[in-house]
């Protein structure tokens, strides 16, 4: 048997495309049918309006049946998925847990282009679907998939503590996650932007000290920062953050700039500063965030649009514009 889905792709000139197509319900191994209900919005789907494939990978909906293999998830389950679909699970970066850099993983946009969470039905291996824990609605699961993944992961490979002075570059679909994280966290956070104008945001959100960069005058922050995570799609001043860094600090990106990383080289050398890459979660230090969001009631700032093609559309043009406040989530028409 087969089911009806509606998709919506991207195309060569970068319209969004209503797509008809259908999936087969007789599963095998451990793969889950999935109705979705939710799907988050996030800037990676805008770098590819333009390929050939379903868009959305921020997913969250309803299990409507499981495969032979499947074993701790059942019909009538809220789940979520994120980036990583799949991973050869015998290389040493799997058998360590660090699946996300498996040299053989299946990425959003690498693989599986045939669906995505702009849809209203998607197949996932069990393996990597995550059942959203209690308290925690879809309609707010769905970012976390993602941007709260990655915020999440940035945080622990930057290895801070209840102790650590924070620094979050950027109050937007990542910061805004960042801030939250490390407040509840019991870090000292301190938030940075271009400009004055998310100071009352950030702050509610649970930044302690906020400064603004636009200017690209010196820092004065009084105490340095132990770690320092950069949410921004554009790489900031480096010669305004290195400076405000404590001796063997941490820097760790976690978001996406084409830009070579150009960064002052002696005083990384003669301060003993780490740069430390991060991608979104693995999947243990996944289900551990969506644990402590639910624990501590952390959820997107959203604005809500439907999921269809109109939608989809408006989303993405918001998204685009730098209007989106601060994660947009698609809803399923009931």
């Amino acid at each position: 048997m087969t089911i009806p889905v509606t998709a919506y792709k991207g195309s060569s000139g970068g319209q969004i495309v209503e797509w008809k197509t259908e999936k087969d319900t007789n599963l095998t191994g451990d793969q889950v049918l999935i109705q979705v209900t939710h799907s988050g919005v996030c800037f990676t789907d805008v770098h590819y309006m333009q390929a050939d494939m379903v868009l959305g990978h921020e997913g969250a909906g309803v299990v409507l049946a499981v495969g032979p293999e499947a074993k701790t998830l059942r019909v009538g389950d809220s789940v979520g998925w994120g980036y990583e679909h799949d991973c050869c699970g015998h290389c040493r970066e799997c058998l360590t847990g660090w699946e996300t850099l498996c040299s053989e993983r299946k990425f959003y946009a690498e693989s599986d282009f045939d669906q995505g969470s702009f849809a209203t039905h998607a197949v996932w291996r069990e393996a990597f679907v995550f059942k959203i824990p209690t308290g925690l609605d879809r309609a707010d699961a769905a970012p976390l998939m993602c941007g709260g993944s990655t915020a999440w992961n940035g945080l622990r490979a930057a290895g801070v503590t209840p102790t650590s002075r924070v620094g979050i570059i950027g109050i937007g679909g990542l910061g805004h996650f960042a801030i939250q994280f490390a407040a509840k966290m019991g870090c000292q956070v301190v938030a940075f932007s271009r400009s004055n104008d998310k100071r009352e945001e950030a702050l509610a959100l649970g930044a302690r000290e906020y400064y603004a960069t636009k200017d690209g005058q010196k820092l004065d922050i009084g105490q340095p920062l132990d770690q320092l995570i950069v949410t921004t799609s554009v790489q900031p001043n480096w010669e305004q953050f290195v400076p405000i860094m404590a001796p063997g600090g941490t820097i760790v990106p976690i978001s996406i700039d084409m830009q070579n990383l150009i960064i002052p080289y002696l005083p990384v050398v003669v301060r003993g500063l780490r740069i430390q890459g991060a991608i979104m979660s693995s999947r243990q230090v996944h289900r551990e965030m969506l644990d402590f969001a639910a624990l501590h009631g952390i959820k997107p700032v959203r604005m809500n649009f439907p999921l269809n093609k109109d939608g989809v559309e408006e989303a993405l043009r918001i998204l685009k514009s730098g209007g989106m406040k601060y994660r947009g989530v698609l809803v399923a028409e009931q």
